[in-house]
């Protein structure tokens, strides 16, 4: 479902590069309607649980795997600040739906930008879709070199420039490399399935853990500890990441007026998943629990070997479709004189070029927690919280109430801070672990 999104952007992309070509002046009304028409036509049928599961597909992911450790380190109180931001995302997400219905040719965030800002908006919405995509891949290859060294733990190598779990983590993805080649995204559908169902496995084997006393919750929580809310505030914002997608989900809607009840009911869903999971997780491992639930389970369990098995799957599943918007761009930006088969060399070789560039940085920044914490922080908070308020503003400038404007207006304020102080308290952890690695 996730691909067939993509695929309608491609599709959209197309037709806007066929646009661009020099027409008479008398055919530009004929065009414009043809475009606006073209547009709605081009949406899927999709349903309102189609879209519900599409965008909990999109939103679950690395979250639900560090949510217990930000929990236990900032205190079961942090869970108001979960909680806040799941609801100021899923506001933001209804602003971007909005945003859509104001302007029918609009077809993904980039021109939301575009509309609001001009060229200077598109190029910032742009940059910082393409950074949190790559920092988001950092993050999955970092997740699946941990959880590949316990999968194989009994694995030895002797070799003086590559460790075992190293080797394991290149593997995987010489493995996952062929995927970027495929153009169709309707080939590798089951991509998106698969990752739904990979992380509904993981919450399950987790809540199997704790429910069935293999591991006893009975560890103490504390209230809060402040000191660490910036760092975790980046971990929590990270987790509701998925607005660059929003659009694209809004455009394959059969009713598309109901996209923000999908956004309220998806947010609200999956807000208690991580509240669920952070809880269980926290209170089975304590101050020892580690940035990836799956690293703290038992590992005489079955269900700890499936969970392990389901995360290192997960970033196999997500190479293709995290790569497909980037893809897009690229071959929409290249000569139309140049042959399919040319076109599809370029798209694997730059892909698979930046895919062997992110395992490089996986290998030499291997601290999840503080990628993690770093990606949400500077790129995600922007994307999730501060665009989606601006960008809503100015297209609505002339018809904003007072208050939804001092609203969006505290909101923008609000990210700010709070990607400033995260991603300051995120950056230093990252660069002590690195010290604290180059000297052992």
């Amino acid at each position: 479902m996730t691909a067939r999104i993509w695929e309608s952007q491609e599709e959209a992309g197309e037709k806007a590069a066929a646009e661009e070509r020099p027409s008479t002046v008398g055919d530009e009304e004929e065009d414009e309607k043809s475009a606006v028409k073209t547009h709605a036509d081009d949406r899927t049928t999709g349903s309102f649980l189609h879209a519900v599961i599409n965008m909990v597909g999109m939103l679950i992911g690395l979250g639900q795997l560090s949510t217990p450790y930000a929990l236990e380190n900032g205190g079961w109180a942090s869970t108001f600040l979960l909680v806040g931001l799941g609801a100021v995302c899923a506001y933001s997400s209804c602003l971007l739906g909005k945003c859509m219905h104001k302007n029918p040719k609009s077809r993904d965030y980039k021109d939301i930008g575009n509309e609001a800002f001009g060229s200077k908006g598109r190029i910032i919405a742009t940059t910082f879709i393409y950074l949190e995509i790559f920092m988001a891949l950092v993050s999955y290859t970092i997740s699946l070199h941990d959880n590949l060294a316990n999968v194989f733990a009994t694995f030895t190598l002797n070799s003086p420039h590559l460790s075992a779990s190293q080797l394991l983590a290149l593997i995987a993805v010489l493995v996952a490399l062929p995927s970027l080649w495929l153009r169709d995204l309707s080939s590798i559908s089951f991509l998106s399935t698969a990752g739904i169902l990979l992380s509904l496995v993981i919450f399950s084997t987790v809540a199997y853990t704790a429910i069935s006393g293999a591991v006893e919750a009975h560890r103490y929580i504390p209230v809060l500890h402040l000191n660490k809310i910036p760092a975790i505030s980046g971990l929590y914002i990270f987790s509701f990441a998925g607005h660059i997608v929003f659009p694209n989900l809004y455009n394959s809607m059969k009713d598309p007026s109901k996209f923000t009840k999908v956004s309220i009911v998806s947010f609200s869903m999956v807000t208690v998943l991580y509240t669920t999971l952070g809880f269980m997780g926290a209170k089975m491992f304590g101050p020892q629990v580690n940035s990836q639930i799956t690293l703290s389970m038992p590992h005489n369990l079955i269900v700890t070997k499936i969970a392990l098995w389901a995360t290192v799957l997960t970033p196999m599943t997500k190479y293709a479709l995290e790569f497909a918007p980037f893809a897009m761009q690229l071959e929409q930006s290249l000569p139309p004189s140049i042959k399919s088969r040319t076109r599809m060399i370029i798209r694997g070789t730059v892909g698979s070029i930046l895919l062997l560039i992110i395992l490089v940085l996986a290998l030499s920044v291997p601290y999840f927690e503080h990628v993690l914490s770093l990606t949400g922080s500077l790129v995600s908070v922007g994307i999730c919280v501060i665009f989606p308020c601006a960008f809503y503003t100015k297209i609505f400038w002339r018809q904003i109430s007072t208050p939804l404007l001092l609203l969006n207006l505290i909101l923008i304020t609000f990210g700010v801070i709070l990607g400033a102080f995260g991603t300051f308290s995120s950056s230093r952890s990252l660069i002590r672990s690195l010290q604290r690695g180059h000297t052992s």
